[in-house]
C-alpha cells in the first residue's frame, strides 16, 4: 500500500462459509493422501450446495485412500465446522467422489528423474508481502477481519454464542495517516444466526469480539459499525449459497494489500507452486522485514511446468529498504533454494498440514512444533540481516 493519507478495507470470510467449506474439505483430502504417503500428488475441487458435496480432481498416491475414505474426511470436515442444518448436515448430505488418476502428461514434467530435479506443477507467478503494521508482520485489515470471526467461531464452538451459525463475513475499513493504520473508520459483520433474535440483538452479541480484536481507542463511529445490515440471516452456508474450492484467494492472503498471482492454495499438494512459492515467498518477504532490512516487502517468483528454477525472482520494497534491492534478491536467491524441491524442503510440506490453513488466512498465523505455517518463521531474518552489515 502507498504512504500518504487513505482509507483500506480488508474482508475476511469464517469456516463455515460456502466457499471456505469448500477449500477445508479440499485441504482434508490432500493431508488425507499425504499422510498415507508424502509424496503424493493432489489436485482436487470441492463443490458444495444444499445436502450436497461433489469432490472431483486428480490424485497419484496409495491405493488405501479409497473413494469412501475420502468422504469420510469430508464428512468429518463438515461435522467439525458445525453444520447440523436441516440443508446442510455433515451425515445426511450426499457426497460425490469423482477422483481419478493425475495425467502421466504432467507427472513426467513433474517428477526428478536423472539429472532433472523436481520440476514445478504449473507455469505461473507467486507473490509473498509483508509489512510491520502489525507483530505477525501483515497487513491490520484482514488481521483483524480474521480476528474477528475466529474470536466468534471460538465462542460458538465453546458454547459462550450458541446464538451464532457457522457461516460469517467480516469487513474493517482502516485510516492510515503518513502510510500506518491510526482507526477504524467502519467495521462490517455478517454472522448466521438462529431463528427469532433480531438484529441489534445480533448487534450486542457481536460487539465484544470487535473490541477486542481491534487496538483501544479505534473502534468506529456507532453508525458505522453495521451488523447483519440486512437484518435477517438464518439460512446460510452451503443451503443459502453454493461454494467452490479457491474462490476466495485475497482472503486467503493479504486482503487486497498486495498482488495475487492468481492461483489457489487449498486442494494442491506441495509440489504446485500456486501454493508452495507463494508459502516461500511469504518466508521470504517476512523474513526481509523482520530483519530489519524494509518496512514493506513484496516477492514476485515466476516458475515454467517442469522447471525446477525460478524464471524469476522480482524484489520490491516500496521506497522504504535500507539495501538495494537488487543486492537483496541476489542475498535471497543465495540463502534459500526456491526450486519446488527446495522449498518444500526448507519449509518441510510435505505433511498433512493443510486442513488447518482453510480458513482464517494462510498468513499471519503461528508456526507450531507440528510444523504447521511454518512459512511464518523468521530464522532467516539473521543470515539476511548478517548479509548487509
Amino acid at each position: 500500500m502507498r504512504q500518504g493519507d487513505f482509507l483500506f478495507t480488508s474482508e475476511s470470510v469464517s469456516e463455515g462459509h460456502p466457499d471456505k467449506v469448500s477449500d477445508r474439505i479440499s485441504d482434508a483430502v490432500v493431508d488425507l493422501f499425504l499422510k498415507a504417503d508424502p509424496l503424493s500428488r493432489v489436485a482436487v475441487e470441492t463443490l458444495c450446495t444444499t445436502n450436497r458435496v461433489v469432490i472431483a480432481g486428480e490424485v497419484r498416491g496409495p491405493d488405501t485412500v479409497t473413494s469412501e475414505a475420502i468422504e469420510v474426511a469430508a464428512r468429518k470436515a463438515i461435522r467439525e465446522i458445525g453444520y447440523e442444518q436441516d440443508g446442510f448436515h455433515w451425515r445426511n448430505a450426499v457426497v460425490d467422489v469423482h477422483v481419478h488418476a493425475q495425467s502421466v502428461d504432467i507427472a513426467q514434467g513433474v517428477d526428478a528423474a536423472g539429472n532433472k530435479d523436481e520440476g514445478a506443477g504449473d507455469q505461473g507467478i507467486m507473490f509473498g508481502y509483508a509489512c510491520n503494521e502489525t507483530p505477525e508482520l501483515m497487513p491490520a485489515p484482514i488481521l483483524y477481519a480474521h480476528q474477528i470471526l475466529r474470536l466468534m467461531a471460538a465462542a460458538r464452538h465453546s458454547g459462550k454464542a450458541p446464538q451464532l451459525g457457522p457461516d460469517a463475513k467480516s469487513q474493517v475499513t482502516l485510516k492510515y495517516v503518513d502510510g500506518k493504520p491510526v482507526a477504524a473508520t467502519s467495521v462490517v459483520v455478517s454472522t448466521q444466526h438462529v431463528d427469532g433474535l433480531d438484529q441489534r440483538e445480533i448487534r450486542e452479541i457481536v460487539r465484544p469480539f470487535v473490541l477486542e480484536v481491534l487496538p483501544e481507542g479505534w473502534m468506529c463511529p456507532e453508525d458505522e459499525f453495521y451488523v447483519n445490515p440486512t437484518g435477517r440471516f438464518v439460512i446460510g452456508g452451503p443451503d443459502g449459497d453454493t461454494g467452490l474450492t479457491g474462490r476466495k484467494i485475497i482472503v486467503d492472503t493479504y486482503g487486497g494489500a498486495a498482488p495475487h498471482g492468481g492461483g489457489a492454495f487449498s486442494g494442491k499438494d506441495p509440489t504446485k507452486v500456486d501454493r508452495s512459492a507463494a508459502y516461500a515467498a511469504r518466508y521470504v518477504a517476512k523474513n526481509v522485514v523482520a530483519a530489519g532490512l524494509a518496512d514493506r516487502c513484496t516477492i514476485q517468483l515466476a516458475y515454467a511446468i517442469g522447471v525446477s528454477k525460478p524464471l524469476s525472482v522480482y524484489v520490491d520494497t516500496a521506497g522504504t529498504g535500507l539495501v538495494n534491492e537488487d543486492a537483496l534478491g541476489s542475498a535471497i536467491q543465495e540463502l534459500v533454494d526456491l526450486s519446488p524441491r527446495g522449498i518444500r524442503e526448507r519449509l518441510s510440506l510435505s505433511r498433512p498440514i493443510y486442513e488447518q490453513t482453510a480458513a482464517y488466512g494462510h498468513f499471519g498465523r503461528q508456526p507450531d512444533e507440528a510444523g504447521s505455517f511454518s512459512w511464518e518463521r523468521t530464522d532467516l531474518a539473521g543470515a539476511l540481516r548478517a548479509r548487509f552489515t
